[in-house]
């Protein structure tokens, strides 16, 4: 019974050492983390916001002052060219008429009299009974009284003008977006005519003036497609295409930015004047292609998967399999043999180099092959919309796990930060 007992503990001892021991080197090793490559659609685009408002809008004001007497129209009301919106008090307007034509009245007797005089003072200094004197006194005479006159005709026509002005009416055909006045309101057209009313020519046809920054701005294209949001509509995905991409700049916070004016077919009424939008240009599409997490494309390896498939190149050069298949699949070079002269060269990705954005050029993607060991796989890049670029190279499938991020797990059992290790060993391979 006791030998049993011994033997029982004895194999529980051994179990314990052995998962200790397991345990111990997986504490040591590398855990990846994977993206896979897959097949899809892709859109380069540029992002932006603007308001969406009416292609023409209209500031109905006063050229006169006064009180507001009658309003005929409301916010959202279609009016017609020529169409009466409002009336200003003519009273004073009225007075100044009846003013003007009792001035153009005193004028007129004036030149009657100014006219009588001077052809009495010609007659006398045709007969030299007068005196030139006289006779240019009735001639300064007679041209002031014209030209009091005409300025009293210019007095009343200006006050008959005055009072049409007292009748508002609509410039063009549209709807009313803002009414800024009230029956009984008090309007000063002093330096400047006040708005009374706001009127877009028509909400079937909209405009959105997006501001672009001038790093995005050269990708801006007349005619080019757009996509948009509002916040009105969460679900809903507008159409709409650039119109014009304006010259004039706007600074500020020492941001450039421009202007670009996309039109918006708004036949459905659902968009409205003021709305904000959120705008993607569309810069390039493409259909069906092979395309990576961008993360992959920025991995740098460690100094372990490095000296890894240097080992295992080496080897391979030592054994005397120089350009084989294997070889091309391991160091990720297509149709390049490797050599003495470029063995640096095939270990080295260029284009991710500083770890930043990929381009349009050649980048590097790590995996592990048919044995778990690490290899790359050389690979040409595309478009790319901020988090996924398309790639293009020979062997590249979709369904291949690529690695995005490595963590370092230490013999305590603590993991180390991916970011921090790739930032070090960046940092002590110069860039690499």
């Amino acid at each position: 019974m006791k030998k049993g007992i011994f033997i029982l503990i004895f194999l529980m001892l051994s179990i314990g050492a052995i998962w200790y021991t397991s345990q111990g080197e997986e504490a040591s090793g590398t855990t990846y983390r994977f993206v896979t490559v897959e097949r899809g659609d892709l859109e380069a685009i540029v992002s932006s916001t603007g308001n969406i408002r009416a292609v023409i809008m209209v500031k109905v004001g006063t050229q006169v002052s006064g009180i507001i007497d009658e309003i005929f129209v409301d916010f959202n009301d279609r009016v017609r060219k020529g169409q009466v919106v409002a009336k200003i008090d003519t009273t004073l307007l009225m007075t100044a008429i009846q003013e003007s034509r009792a001035g153009l009245q005193r004028a007129r007797a004036q030149q009657v009299y100014s006219q009588s005089e001077y052809d009495r003072v010609e007659a006398l200094f045709l007969k030299q009974f007068s005196t030139e004197v006289e006779m240019n006194r009735a001639r300064y005479d007679l041209q002031m009284a014209n030209s009091s006159f005409i300025s009293a005709e210019l007095n009343l026509q200006r006050s008959e003008r005055n009072l049409s002005y007292a009748t508002i009416t609509s410039p063009i055909d549209g709807v009313v977006i803002e009414r800024s006045v009230d029956v009984g309101q008090t309007v000063a057209a002093s330096l400047s005519a006040p708005q009374l009313f706001l009127v877009a020519n028509t909400l079937d046809k909209l405009q959105i003036l997006a501001s672009v920054d001038e790093s995005d701005i050269g990708k801006i294209k007349d005619g080019m497609r757009v996509r948009f949001t509002v916040q009105a509509h969460d679900e809903a995905v507008f159409e709409a295409v650039v119109r014009q991409v304006r010259l004039q700049s706007t600074v500020q916070e020492n941001v450039v930015t421009y202007t670009v004016v996309v039109d918006v077919d708004n036949s459905d009424g659902r968009l409205l004047p003021g709305m904000t939008a959120t705008v993607d240009f569309l810069i390039e599409t493409a259909t069906d292609v092979t395309k990576v997490a961008n993360a992959a494309l920025r991995f740098r390896p460690t100094e372990e998967m490095m000296a890894a498939v240097r080992a295992r190149f080496e080897n391979q050069r030592t054994d005397g399999q120089e350009g084989n298949s294997s070889t091309r699949a391991t160091s990720g070079q297509s149709g390049q043999r490797p050599g003495p002269g470029n063995a640096s060269a095939s270990l080295r990705p260029p284009g991710t180099g500083q770890g930043g954005p990929p381009g349009r050029n050649s980048a590097v993607l790590w995996y592990l092959d048919e044995t778990g060991q690490p290899a790359m796989k050389r690979v040409r890049t595309g478009i790319t919309d901020g988090t996924t670029t398309e790639i293009m190279g020979r062997d590249l499938e979709a369904g291949l796990d690529v690695i995005a991020g490595v963590s370092q797990v230490e013999a305590e059992g603590g993991f180390s930060n991916p970011f921090q290790n790739n930032q070090q060993q960046g940092r002590r391979r110069g860039g690499f």
